[in-house]
């Protein structure tokens, strides 16, 4: 899979990670972590997994010779956007170059030989906690305790021994780090689901591309928007996302994020590209690349 993959992205780049070395794709977390899971649904098993501490440390792997790629999260269907992604995004020449959506179950892991019933404190990432509501509801005499990271606080659990704490991750994490899984599908909506896209230092748009994002920045004039989705709208060009973000050192200024199902090896995509640099203070593409299919 990841040949093929790449190959779409890059052909030469495909040769070398395959004849030498399998390519380097750093992610935000521990080993075990969700976006370890999908990095490996979305380039199989030959890759080197490159654990990034933080978001603003994942967002230099690439110019610090760590990765070839980063895979980041964009959008969770419950807790809508990382906007730390979209901040870094767009303060970055980075490129998107192919997306990958999961579902996100959350369990509950505690130490080798420890049972549910012994458990008194549940630690995990902040949006993890708060996706099993229920759970904490059902158990209210359970503390709860936030951390940097749902893979992290199963690590830490387990190197503890303390079979008093659990933590709340996915099932690949009891695997990393040889926890056990107490309590299956914590998670409060079954319909929860991560996107996450593959980023690098250079487009790669190939033939079947079917998806286009970019960011664009109005003056704050009547019907400045309107204007700036009306090439789109008039070619029957698919908008299926957009929202807004502060932009920084700009109080009261805008920039929009926009996912349309476009390509620009489309001749009228590119004319309506050229419509709205006319009438936006600023526009950078952000990738144009295949969407995940469902």
């Amino acid at each position: 899979m990841i040949s093929t993959l790449m190959s779409q992205l890059n052909p030469s780049t495909s040769a070398r990670t395959t004849n030498v070395s399998a390519p380097r794709i750093a992610f935000q977390g521990e080993r075990g972590a969700f976006s370890e899971q999908a990095a490996l649904q979305l380039l199989g098993a030959n890759i080197k997994l490159v654990p990034r501490l933080t978001f603003d440390t994942l967002f230099t792997s690439i110019a610090e010779g760590l990765a070839d790629y980063i895979l980041a999260p964009l959008e969770n269907s419950l807790a809508g956007s990382v906007h730390r992604t979209y901040d870094l995004l767009v303060e970055s020449d980075l490129q998107i170059t192919a997306e990958v959506v999961i579902p996100i179950a959350h369990h509950l892991i505690g130490c080798p030989g420890a049972t549910f019933e012994q458990i008194t404190t549940v630690e995990s990432h902040p949006v993890a906690l708060a996706q099993c509501e229920r759970f904490f509801n059902q158990f209210p005499e359970i503390k709860r305790l936030a951390t940097e990271d749902t893979a992290g606080s199963v690590a830490e659990i387990t190197e503890s021994g303390d079979q008093t704490r659990a933590a709340i991750a996915g099932a690949r994490a009891a695997d990393v780090y040889g926890g056990i899984i107490l309590r299956e599908h914590l998670e409060d909506h079954s319909e929860n689901y991560t996107r996450f896209v593959l980023l690098s230092s250079e487009p790669h748009v190939h033939e079947r591309t079917n998806k286009l994002s970019l960011a664009f920045k109005l003056q704050h004039l009547p019907a400045a928007l309107h204007r700036a989705l009306a090439p789109f709208a008039h070619r029957q060009i698919n908008l299926l996302k957009i929202e807004s973000r502060p932009v920084k050192g700009l109080p009261w200024q805008y920039r929009f994020y926009v996912d349309l199902e476009a390509s620009v090896n489309d001749a009228e995509v590119v004319v309506a590209l050229d419509e709205l640099r006319s009438c936006a203070d600023e526009v950078r593409l952000l990738g144009c690349y295949k969407a995940h299919e469902f």
